[in-house]
Formats: structure tokens, sequence, C-alpha cells
């Protein structure tokens, strides 16, 4: 599903516009980068958390010219899934 279809699908959903989805969506999206890029974690129970991880600085190698590197540490969005989503995906028959 990609964003325009979620917006078609949050607008039939809740018998709103496509309009108002749309800006619903940007809102969450936003909502949440600012959450994470501040350092916080967004849970929404039974479905996930949203939270940022931390990488550290470690040597890697280019493919192509097996030269080694020195990769930065970094600051990565991650999602862990909530056990009600699990659920749902783990249901018999799926």
């Amino acid at each position: 599903m990609n964003r325009k279809e979620l917006i078609a699908a949050l607008a039939a959903k809740t018998s709103v516009t496509k309009a108002d989805a749309d800006r619903q969506v940007l809102a969450l999206i936003e909502i949440i980068s600012k959450t994470l890029e501040e350092g916080g974690k967004i849970n929404l129970n039974g479905f996930g958390i949203f939270e940022v991880r931390e990488r550290s600085a470690r040597i890697g190698r280019n493919p192509r010219t097996g030269e080694t590197i020195r990769i930065k540490p970094a600051r990565v969005p991650a999602f862990k899934a909530g056990t009600s989503l699990k659920a749902t995906l783990n249901r018999p028959g799926k």
C-alpha cells in the first residue's frame, strides 16, 4: 500500500474527504518524526512502538573494492511490533 492508497482507505474508513485524510496522514507523520527527532518514543498499545536506536561506529568493507571503511555512528528509527499486531499476522489460515 502506498501513501495514496492509505489516504483513500482512511477516507473511506472514517467518512472524511481524501483531502482531510491526506492532512491527517501528514500530521501523523510529522508528529512521529518530531517525537523521534527529540529522542522520544511512541507506544501504541497492542500495535507497536516507534523509537530511535543508536548505532555505534564500526568498520565496514566496500563490496566493490574490498577496501576497509569507517562507518560513522548514527541514530536510526525502529519499530517493534506489539502483541496484537503479531497475533493478527500469525492467525491460523493466513
